[in-house]
This record gives C-alpha cells, structure tokens and sequence, in this order.
C-alpha cells in the first residue's frame, strides 16, 4: 500500500517499527547508538540519573514552517550542523514542529523533495540534492527523524516543541492557530498529536523532553482551557513516554504563568519519586520595545527582571520547579537600540537565577517564511549560507551562559560571588601576567583586574547592602585583599586590609540603580580619587580593563546607555580557578 493513502495509525506503525530498525540500519537513515540520556527534576533542578544537575543551554532550529522540512538542509550537510551546535557549546536543540506532523499522514508521508516543490522551493531542492541527498526521498517524518538521530550522534541532546498545528510562520493574535479551538487548533488532535509523536520518539536516546506547545495567545486564551488542555496533553506525553521531560509554557505568548501562582497544575508525574515538570517562558525585547527605546535603560531593566521573577514565572523557581527560558534572543547585527539595552538586562537575570535556556535562534536563513524565499534571520547564530557564526562577539556573549554555576553535583565550594559583565559575557579576573605571581598581598596589590573568561573568575565575598568586595581565601598568612577604586579613569585595584585599605569609602561597594547593576563606590570624602561623587565599575578604553568612572545613567533620562557599567553579582558554588593557584576556596 502507498503510504500516501495509509491511515494515519498505520502510518505511525510504520514509522514506529522504522524507528525501531533504524539502529540496525534497516531504514534509509543511519544512526549510531548515542549514550541515552534520562533527565527528571529535583526541586527547581533538572538532573541525571546520578541527581547531577545538567543545565540546558540549548539553540532553537525549527521544522514547523509551511514546507515541514527542517531549515538549513539546503545549505548545509546536517552534520556539519550538528557539529556548529556542538562546538559552539550547545548541549540541546530545541526542534520545532507542527502537529499536522504527527496526525496527518498524507502530509507526514510526502517526500522532502515533493513538499519542497509543492512550495515553488526548486532551488532549495537543489541545495538538498548537494548537501543532504539522502533526505530528498525520504518522508518528512523519516527526515524529522534523521535530524533528531544526526543531533544524538554529535551528543546533542532535543527537545521536540510542538509549534503551532498547521504548519507556518508562529505567531500572530488572529492566524487561527493561537489557543484551543481556534479554527486550525483541534484540542482532541493535539493530543493524539503528541501522543503520536510522544510514542514515536519514546527510547530514542537524545530526545530528553517535549514542550506541549509554543506561545498560546489570541482572543480565546483563558486559565480555565489551559489547564483543561495542557493538563491532558502532558498526561498524553508522559503515558507514551515516561521518560521525557514535560514542558509546559503560559499564555500572553509564553510571557505568562502568573495564573500558576494561585493554583498548581495537577498532574501525576509532579510527585517526588517521577517529577518530569518542567515550566517555560520567553523574553524578547519586542514585548516591551518603547520602553527600551525611550526609557532610562536601569529603570526598565529592573522593573521587567522584576516583573519576570515575581509575577510573570520566576516564582516557580522558590516554588520547587525548573524553570526553561526557552527562547530568548536579539538581533545579531547590533544597532537595535532595544535589543541592545534588552539582551544585556535578559542575560543579566538569566546568569543571576542560573537559568535553563534555548536561544532563538540556530538558524541563518529560512527556505520560506511568510511567503519569502531565502529569507534572512537577524536573530541567527548562523550567518545567512549556515557556514560561520554570523557574530562572533554576540555568540561569545551567550556562550559564557552555558555554564552551570550552582546545583546538584556543583556544591564544590561553599557560595561565593561573581562579577559578571553581561554586555560582554566574560567576568571579572586577575589579568593572567599576574595571576601566577599574586600570592603576597604586595604582589595581588598591583595586579590589574580584566574581563576574562567566566570559569577563571576570582572569588570575592560580598554583603549587601554594602561592603568590601573581598577576594576569600587569599593564601595562607596573608592579608585579606579587596577591591579598591583608585580614581576616574584608573584601574580597580587590590588593596590590602593589613594597610588599612579595606576599611575606607572607597572599597565600600553599593548597588545604585534600579536595574541593580551599577556597583560604585562613594567618593564624595575623597576629592584626590575622582573629584567626588559615585564611582562605578566600568570598562576601559581597551575594552578590557577594569576601572571605576562616575556613575552614568542611574535615571531620568533615555538617552543615556549604561551597559558598559552593568555589571551582575551572582552565586556560584563550583570549584573556582582560583583553587588551581593555590588559594583557599572551602
């Protein structure tokens, strides 16, 4: 029988016994058996079969567009896909799709190549025919499939998201695919849908979780449905597949759980001996763009991190569950005003809570977007062929995120503070000249503090509302060392507690601004260090320095870009850096 013409249950139990023999190498995909990887939750933490937390920082790389055909496979080998995920940090791969995948055979069963053409997409055929030959003939499921098998073989592990229902371009108020029963959105075929595909990538060693569905919005979006609806979607998930984690996103575009706050999903797999619930949300610059356009940036900033953890889902994280920041992202190419003041604020929470996260996004370019050809994605790790990192700086910036600082299996030290720079991604350190010869207080004085790496960062001990920035642990017999602002314009220095240098103004450090990001010293005492007036940390002309300058920026107006000043204490409790030089950490 023609799979065109099966029933959609036939057409699974094909698909499923393909994924069972796939191994084997008995379908027209190739995989290799990839260490399986079983995720579950303990309290807001996503860990391992071992309770070791393991920290999604994953990248967006969608299928759910009108042609169900995974984007880049015209310019690109998968594999060398797969590989860019990888060595650009990546552990995950949050891999869009559309319903209509998992319950419309006549659609599932349609080849690549003819659902490309069907779309006018010859050239993209022909990109195909170069790059991945072996998926034009395949089915789009089997090439779904061959996709999430490629992303196992490099160790990357998926999360499968179910998109909208009919495939297309996500999202709009009024396209008919927003909220349960809208015109292309049956509740009773979205659960089979996921069911279906639930079942269909049950075993299948990398696929780790399966997020219920993308960005609920319109009209006839209400409390009541959601938890009528995604209460038996998840319900349908974790039957078919135990194993996966659940994720469940709010309304309002995923920018809202605040309903959960007054009542608590009620699902079987919530209890401590199987927990798999996991809560998502998204952030983008868009959902508040004239206030980062026109505002005083520290004011904005720190009402929406604010709004984020008190009303809109952060609580979930005191409320014992994980919390997925599942897409989140901004232009690439710099010069967005918004975006530029948004990013640096998003990463800035994202660091402090220590957030799961999925960045929009992976891709470069689309085959068709809203009926355009060959359309560009500013938002894009990938530049527009998939070839090179289309920002090296943007993804350096991202990339210092991808590192756990805290959690299950990371209470190597007890918490110490970090200062991280969000508008570059990199951290406060000894330059390393100096790090290896810092061992006496006379020494560690003269040392000049940079922006490094985030896993070499210095371990400095810190009170609010204000105190010293003190480096614990500075070795056996010496002196504690703090950190001391020398004036406008001139590096931050190490001072010594032994020459009274920690016990003065200006190593007494103080969060001054809304967005709780300027930390400044008060000078006014010490008319020789400044002329007066707050001191803030800030970046020299090298762009790598660190110095203190007048505080700019703290409000009124909007004109003023403080980013350069914004720099976050977050709480780590890994092995520092600092225990490879001999410092004492415990």
């Amino acid at each position: 029988m023609r799979a065109a013409m099966m029933r959609p249950s036939d057409l699974l139990r094909r698909v499923a016994l393909c994924v069972v023999l796939a191994f084997a190498g008995h379908c027209r995909y190739s995989g290799q058996v990839v260490v399986a990887v079983t995720l579950s939750t303990s309290s807001r933490w996503i860990v391992d079969e071992a309770g070791r937390r393991v920290k999604l920082a994953c990248v967006n790389w969608p299928s759910h567009l009108e042609p169900v055909v995974t984007e880049g496979l015209g310019r690109q080998p998968v594999d060398a896909i797969s590989k860019k995920v990888a060595s650009q940090g990546f552990n995950c791969v949050r891999l869009t799709y559309a319903i209509a995948l998992a319950t419309n055979a006549s659609l599932s069963s349609l080849t690549v190549r003819r659902s490309l053409l069907a779309h006018g997409l010859a050239e993209t055929v022909a990109g195909v025919e170069v790059n991945n030959p072996g998926f034009l003939d395949l089915t789009l499921i089997e090439s779904f499939r061959a996709v999430v098998d490629n992303l196992g073989e490099n160790n990357v592990m998926v999360i499968l998201d179910n998109h909208v229902s009919r495939p297309g371009w996500c999202c709009a108020d009024d396209d008919c695919n927003g909220f349960f029963g809208d015109r292309y959105f049956d509740p009773d075929a979205w659960v089979q849908g996921l069911s279906n595909m639930a079942t269909l990538f049950a075993g299948v060693p990398n696929v780790v979780g399966m997020s219920l569905r993308n960005e609920l919005r319109g009209p006839r979006q209400n409390p009541h449905d959601w938890y009528r609806y995604m209460q038996r979607g998840a319900e349908a998930v974790h039957a078919a597949n135990p194993a996966a984690l659940v994720i469940m996103g709010g309304l309002g575009y995923d920018n809202d759980l605040s309903f959960l706050a007054a009542r608590p999903v009620d699902v079987s797999f919530a209890a401590a001996e199987r927990r798999k619930l996991v809560f998502e949300l998204h952030w983008y610059s868009f959902a508040d763009a004239g206030a980062w356009e026109a505002e005083n940036a520290n004011e904005v900033c720190g009402r929406v991190a604010r709004d984020f953890v008190a009303r809109r889902g952060g609580f979930l994280l005191d409320a014992g569950f994980p919390l997925f920041l599942s897409e989140f992202g901004a232009d690439t190419r710099g010069g967005s005003r918004k975006d530029d003041r948004y990013f640096p604020c998003a990463a800035a929470v994202a660091a402090e809570l220590d957030l799961d996260w999925a960045l929009w996004a992976l891709q470069g370019s689309y085959a068709l977007r809203q009926g355009v050809t060959a359309t560009d994605e500013v938002y894009g790790v990938l530049d527009w062929s998939w070839s090179k990192p289309r920002n090296v700086t943007a993804l350096s910036r991202i990339q210092s995120l991808q590192r756990p600082l805290r959690g299950p299996g990371y209470d190597e030290a007890r918490p110490y503070t970090v200062l991280y720079h969000p508008l570059t991604g990199r951290c406060v350190v000894r330059r390393a000249a100096d790090a290896a010869s810092s061992s006496s207080s006379a020494a560690a004085a003269a040392v000049t503090l940079v922006l490094g790496p985030c896993n070499e960062t210095e371990v400095w001990a810190y009170t609010q509302p204000a105190s010293t920035l003190a480096l614990r642990g500075t070795g056996q017999g010496t002196p504690p060392l703090c950190l001391r602002a020398e004036g406008r314009g001139q590096p931050a220095r190490l001072a010594s507690d032994a020459a009274a240098g920690c016990s003065d103004a200006l190593s007494t450090w103080r969060l001054v601004s809304d967005s709780t990001m300027h930390v400044a010293v008060n000078a006014t005492s010490s008319p020789d260090h400044g002329g007066g007036g707050l001191l803030c940390l800030d970046v020299g002309a090298d762009g790598t320095t660190v110095v203190t300058n007048p505080c700019r920026c703290l409000r009124a107006s909007g004109d003023c870009d403080p980013e350069s000043q914004w720099f976050k204490l977050i709480t780590s409790t890994r092995a520092p850096a600092a225990a490879a030089r001999g410092l004492i950490v415990a």
